[in-house]
């Protein structure tokens, strides 16, 4: 079965507020079957425009997996704590 993955582009406008998403999130993707394969770090981007300064990619069981995590009550309630201290993008996409 092909794996679900999670991909962000997201920049952190708040830092220290943006910390108390940070430490909960781990939880929430484990209960799902997650793991984080990147989460920040140095990049380098070669070509076009990214919509966030920071990278994250989760991998998930399946895809069906990674929109239970997205769609589940523990994420829900965290979710918002992202949303008001950082901007960017975020998609589920299935892979091998």
């Amino acid at each position: 079965m092909p794996f679900g993955y999670c991909i962000g582009h997201i920049t952190v406008d708040d830092p220290d507020a943006y910390r108390a998403y940070a430490e909960k999130d781990p939880a929430t993707i484990a209960l799902y079957g997650g793991e984080y394969l990147v989460r920040g770090g140095q990049s380098d981007v070669k070509e076009g425009d990214f919509p966030g300064a920071r990278t994250v990619v989760i991998r998930f069981p399946s895809f069906e997996a990674a929109n239970a995590w997205y769609h589940g009550a523990e994420y829900s309630a965290i979710r918002p704590i992202r949303e008001a201290v950082a901007s960017g993008a975020l998609m589920i996409v299935e892979g091998v």
